[in-house]
């Protein structure tokens, strides 16, 4: 009898997986000396003291019990008061709101809650990373949308029903979008809408950089009319608050949906720190000051960012908000990964290569601006080496 091959004791859906792009550069600059990373999207600001001070106090105070699976409800009824106020949205703080271990918590279980096996999920591309691997941990079957930078990355109502097929349940927003920077106006999401509505799709809207928007405030699509019934929002508190580490998010969702999601939460996470939920009532109370005064800054390293690529020559659409640019490489001749790692080599400077993101990021490159304007004006200056020497070879 001859031995067989060894199984794998993995799950195939699990075994399929490929591992964070975005690591592997974060990983292999973590282990040289001298690097300025451009490359983990995570605030250069440290939570403001408020914040840290309503968790020791909290701490002191003995709240380190279980809380309701939904998260208290002293802070579901703050994030609608903040909702109202910021984005003119209103939930049902009892049953419409969930908080999460994280907005990518709030990503897993949305899905999961919402597919059966095969469901197709609309993905635009440039995308954050998670959203391919989770959707096929849930059983579904993610279908990318393309967008160019000549159109500033933006989904358009042709690609968007292309697109569709008698599997798909669901399409996945970011905006402000991870890696582009790119929003979407009034007038665009008008464009969508009647697709959406059309062929009855569920809208995973995921706003965690709601807040980092540079022209004018954002506009939540669960706000358009008609959209608040079909929409899960997700959101959290890690790039506004420069609250990453604390790993708060939440779900607010129409309430058959919540049920769902709520159920697979409660035999998984059980539920957020309580300590973490005490600080989150103090960012929302009174930390919006803080958030204003980061933005700007966000903006002010966005402005030099922009006008510093393009004159190293790397063409460079204008981000409307997140912290992320997104310069095309094509120039260099050279794909975004040999960019990415030669860069790094050579001139010690961390980007991470667009097409981690999805094949509409090929040729590009996404360098994140959450830290200080110094780091970037030296990363800058590295960076502009680099090209020329690429331009005189």
């Amino acid at each position: 009898m001859t031995q067989s091959q060894p199984k794998s004791r993995l799950a195939k859906t699990v075994d399929s997986l490929k591992p964070s792009g975005i690591r592997r550069f974060f990983d292999l600059a973590a282990s040289m000396e001298g690097v300025i990373s451009l490359g983990v999207g995570e605030p250069d600001f440290v939570t403001p003291w408020r914040v840290r001070e309503a968790c020791i106090s909290s701490l002191e105070r003995g709240y380190t019990a279980y809380t309701s699976n939904a998260g208290l409800l002293s802070l579901r009824k703050e994030i609608d008061h903040y909702l109202q106020d910021r984005f003119s949205l209103h939930y049902n703080p009892e049953t419409e709101m969930l908080i999460t271990v994280g907005a990518s918590e709030a990503i897993d279980i949305a899905l999961r809650a919402i597919l059966n096996p095969g469901d197709e999920v609309l993905v635009v591309e440039p995308c954050y990373v998670s959203y391919e691997p989770v959707i096929r941990l849930a059983g579904g079957v993610p279908v990318f949308l393309h967008t160019t930078a000549e159109n500033n990355f933006k989904l358009t109502a042709e690609e968007l029903e292309e697109k569709i097929s008698r599997k798909t349940k669901a399409i996945i927003f970011c905006y402000p979008n991870n890696p582009t920077g790119s929003t979407m106006t009034h007038e665009e999401w008008e464009q969508l809408l009647p697709i959406i509505k059309r062929y009855d799709l569920l809208v995973l809207s995921d706003e965690i950089y709601a807040e980092l928007t540079f022209a004018k405030r954002h506009e939540s699509i669960a706000s358009l009319p008609g959209m608040k019934e079909r929409t899960i929002l997700i959101s959290g508190f890690s790039k506004a608050f420069a609250m990453t580490g604390w790993r708060l998010g939440y779900i607010c969702a129409p309430p058959d949906l919540l049920t769902g999601m709520l159920k697979i939460h409660q035999y998984t996470m059980l539920c957020a720190p309580s300590m973490v939920q005490m600080a989150a009532i103090e960012a929302l109370k009174y930390g919006m000051d803080d958030v204003d005064r980061m933005v700007e800054s966000y903006k002010q390293r966005r402005n030099f960012m922009v006008e510093a690529l393009c004159e190293i020559g790397l063409a460079c659409h204008q981000p409307e908000g997140a912290f992320y640019v997104f310069p095309s490489i094509a120039s260099t001749g050279l794909t975004a990964s040999e960019f990415a790692e030669r860069l790094l080599l050579e001139e010690k400077v961390a980007v991470v290569p667009g097409d981690v993101f999805g094949d509409s990021g090929r040729d590009h490159i996404r360098c994140s601006y959450a830290t200080s304007l110094a780091q970037l004006e030296e990363a800058m200056e590295r960076m502009g080496r680099f090209v020329k020497r690429l331009s005189q070879s």
